[in-house]
């Protein structure tokens, strides 16, 4: 499980990054008569969170971790 706490991190990071981006910044400036794509909000996050993921698959986040525990 050790190997994987980037990967896991890096996705859930991602995730609830992006949403809250895309609440604060985009949503207040949207009037409430448009209408926004629950989907597409979810799959851009969803596909955020792979980006994330791929970055902690990197090492770029599991050596910074390996470096700690060692």
């Amino acid at each position: 499980m050790k190997n994987k706490t980037g990967i896991i991190g890096g996705f859930v990071l991602g995730l609830i990054g992006f949403l809250f981006v895309f609440k604060f910044i985009f949503l207040d400036k949207i009037p409430p008569e448009d209408e926004v794509s629950p989907g597409l909000v979810v799959i851009a996050a969803v596909l955020n969170g792979l980006l994330f993921s791929f970055a902690g698959y990197l090492y770029l986040i599991q050596n910074y971790l390996g470096k700690k525990r060692s």
